[in-house]
């Protein structure tokens, strides 16, 4: 009896370690995803087409969970305030990261402290539109009817403080003109606002202008990236037209809250790359025209770092203030 219970404890304590290693096991459950914002945007789509591709490398579900509001910031400090157990991670974007440090009065969590940089999915450019039977055939057309008339041309954003607005207000001072800012509850409705004839001009992110462009509802007139666009070839960049200043990149990538191990990041990180690699997630995100992410945590992190201050210098010389 006695020799069975000591070959019983050392078959047990051979098995400890396999058991350990077996419960510590990244990922063991499925993963949420937070997207910190609504359903059937741009954030929302390439959320789900990223999470689907690295479901299947990491061999659990990845639940995409949308948290809406206050320009990003409730989910992202969802993101910010998690278990850093690799359990919760997300998109993080352009406006959260970069600009709300300097547009809202007070966030809720340091987006350079409280959050992990993972990986950088994808950067994509705005695109300067006018109507089809607009008067104004160029960038000059514009600057030239906006000296001549300050204060009286129109330009549409989907929102105070996005990407749509700081492009406007950033060519605006590069410019040195005087537009009227004509924010609405979405990029779509100024689209549909400015093909009525109800505003001048916009910078549209490029995934939702082409269609237009494409059908001859709106023509564009200049690209923010800073080289044209292999889908827009015809198509200046503002620095090409004299305004070098005038390059914006509306980013996102895959963030996880701070204190996550070093080990959790590589895994993340190595199973993201490898889901950019993935033929429809690569053609999703190239046919919008933007630029394939990819890279090291450092490289991401870096951008956010460089981008931050820039922005945040943008909405103070503008004086853009949240709702």
């Amino acid at each position: 009896m006695q020799r069975r219970t000591l070959i019983q404890s050392a078959a047990a304590l051979t098995l400890a370690p396999a058991l350990v290693q077996a419960q510590d096991k990244y990922p063991s459950k499925p993963i949420t995803w937070i997207c910190p914002y609504a359903a059937g945007g741009n954030a929302d789509s390439r959320s789900r087409q990223v999470a689907k591709a690295m479901s299947a490398i990491l061999g659990q579900p990845i639940i995409i969970d949308n948290k809406a509001g206050a320009g990003g910031n409730i989910g992202t400090e969802i993101i910010a305030r998690a278990r850093p157990d690799g359990y919760t991670i997300g998109m993080g974007n352009f406006a959260p990261l970069a600009v709300n440090h300097a547009l809202f009065k007070k966030l809720n969590f340091d987006p350079l402290n409280d959050l992990l940089p993972i990986t950088l999915i994808e950067k994509g450019p705005l695109i300067l539109m006018v109507r089809t039977d607009s008067r104004y055939k160029s960038l000059g057309d514009i600057v030239a009817a906006a000296k001549a008339a300050p204060g009286r041309l129109s330009y549409a954003s989907g929102g105070i403080g996005g990407s749509h607005h700081l492009s406007g207000a950033l060519f605006e001072h590069s410019a040195k003109i005087d537009l009227i800012h004509a924010p609405y509850r979405s990029g779509a409705a100024g689209a549909s606002d400015l093909m009525a004839g109800q505003v001048d001009m916009m910078f549209e992110q490029m995934y939702s202008a082409m269609p237009a462009i494409k059908g001859g509802r709106l023509r564009a007139i200049a690209c923010t990236s800073k080289a044209r666009s292999p889908l827009l070839p015809d198509v200046p960049t503002m620095a090409e037209l004299g305004f070098p200043a005038v390059e914006v990149q509306n980013w996102q990538g895959l963030i996880g809250p701070k204190g996550l191990s070093a080990d959790l990041v590589r895994t993340l990180n190595a199973a993201c790359n490898q889901a950019l690699q993935n033929a429809e997630v690569k053609d999703k995100i190239l046919s919008q025209g933007n630029e394939l992410g990819g890279g090291t945590p450092e490289q991401f992190a870096a951008l956010i770092r460089a981008e931050a201050p820039r922005w945040g210098k943008v909405v103070r010389d503008a004086r853009i203030e949240a709702e």
